[in-house]
């Protein structure tokens, strides 16, 4: 009979101790650890029913053979940008995100559009008759969809030797436990073993899996941090559920970029994909009223023009309110600060609130020359005129420093009918300005911005 014992483990990095600390040793966190009890294993019994394990040996660089592996298509221009051109065969990907936002829809809807795969749905949540209901509300049926609701990983891996699915979707991982450890669903222990040996799977079969998993309520994935050591992909499926948008950024990819972005519009027959979030982000009846920029952002590859809110007043209370929506907080006390001492606008004795339209949290610093100039619009309470787009970073000394892919900003501010387009002096080098459909105005400070905007 294997001997039962309780340690106590972090949930940040899995760091397993005898008695409770306060500080984790390992990753300097406080207060992580919890008790689990568990009970260890050979090496040899937990190994992946159904899966002949092959014994490594080392290899040169010149022996291994790197070929180009061909892509699963999702039929999601989306999710395959931000997987970074598909499904990697072999591949373990993470989705996370708040209740209800829209996980188990996007994968449910990824599902129904392939159905030249054959593809097991296990739900450890939901039953048979729900995922149906919610496959017919998406208008979409798939004969090849095979739904099975389990949560013993023994179970759901007789399953996968009896079906040999071209894909496997676990929603979601928290609900999976293995008879190996003894401890309930959803402990530390348990989502710690259950992805490494899934992992294995993946690996040895060469089939792609797809995990759906909680988020705690500091909004990252619930578990041990190892977690997202183990799979190959983790995206983080964000978005106010007070707004129609949902956003799919890639936190880490080991077969892409981690700078895409995909745009959803949640409907009331599933997810719609953005293709011109511009449009959508942007809302036309602005004319006349103040506190208002547009800005060029790019995130990732697909440059988008995004709406920029400023509110500047009085100070009612005696300390100045700083408030941030959408944007870094400190890199608009930065801002406010280069307005102060370099341009002489007396701002400390005012709040001043910023708001990125949309519900988008844009991390691109070409877009400080529009937060700037709203900021300033409304404490001047002088509209900017509606045609007008910029793009462009400032340092501390005020100049106006130059942004990457000019083109691609301008062509998309020219693609949505703009007129002017305020950029760096120094990106107007290689543009030929009499080729674009667009009047560039050049500055190289912050002062030169302001007088092309407000005269």
């Amino acid at each position: 009979m294997a001997k039962e014992k309780t340690v106590y483990v972090c949930s940040n990095c899995g760091q397993e101790s005898p008695k409770w600390v306060g500080k984790c040793p390992s990753c300097g966190e406080w207060n992580t650890y919890v008790e689990e009890v568990v009970r260890k294993e050979p090496a040899s019994r937990r190994a992946v029913p159904g899966v002949e394990t092959r014994k490594a040996r080392p290899q040169t660089l010149s022996e291994i053979e790197a070929g180009q592996e061909p892509r699963i298509d999702t039929h999601d221009e989306e999710l395959n940008r931000v997987l970074g051109g598909g499904l990697v065969p072999g591949s373990l990907v993470l989705i996370g995100g708040e209740p209800g936002i829209g996980k188990s829809t996007l994968v449910m809807q990824t599902v129904l559009r392939m159905p030249e795969r054959r593809v097991l749905y296990v739900s450890g949540e939901e039953s048979a008759r729900q995922l149906k209901l919610r496959a017919d509300r998406l208008s979409k049926v798939s004969s090849d969809c095979l739904i099975v609701c389990e949560t013993s990983l023994e179970q759901i891996y007789t399953h996968i030797k009896n079906t040999r699915p071209d894909l496997v979707i676990i929603d979601s991982i928290q609900t999976i436990s293995t008879e190996g450890i003894e401890s309930s669903p959803g402990s530390i222990a348990q989502i710690r073993e259950c992805a490494a040996s899934i992992l294995r799977f993946a690996k040895e079969t060469h089939t792609p899996v797809l995990l759906i998993g909680h988020i705690n309520k500091e909004g990252s994935i619930a578990g041990p941090k190892v977690l997202e050591h183990i799979v190959d992909t983790v995206l983080q499926f964000e978005g106010d559920q007070h707004y129609m948008y949902r956003i799919l950024r890639s936190i880490k990819n080991r077969f892409g970029s981690t700078a895409e972005l995909g745009i959803y519009e949640m409907r009331q027959d599933g997810l719609r994909q953005v293709s011109n979030p511009s449009e959508l982000l942007l809302s036309q009846d602005h004319e006349g009223m103040s506190g208002i920029a547009i800005a060029s952002a790019i995130e990732g590859v697909r440059p988008f023009l995004i709406e920029t809110q400023a509110l500047v007043s009085s100070a009612v209370y005696g300390n100045p309110q700083r408030s941030a929506t959408g944007f870094d907080i400190r890199r608009m006390n930065m801002l406010l600060a280069v307005l102060e001492k370099r341009v002489g606008f007396k701002l400390a004795q005012k709040d001043v609130f910023l708001n990125i339209a949309g519900g988008l949290k844009v991390n691109d610093p070409a877009i400080d020359l529009a937060v700037i100039s709203a900021i300033l619009s409304s404490n001047m309470d002088v509209a900017i005129e509606p045609e007008v787009c910029m793009a462009g970073e400032v340092g501390l000394s005020g100049e106006i420093r130059p942004v990457n892919r000019i083109e691609q900003r301008i062509g998309e501010a020219e693609k949505l009918g703009f007129k002017r387009f305020v950029l760096p002096k120094y990106n107007l080098q290689g543009i030929d300005a009499r080729k674009a459909g667009i009047e560039l105005i050049p500055v190289r400070k912050v002062e030169e911005a302001f007088r092309a905007l407000f005269g």
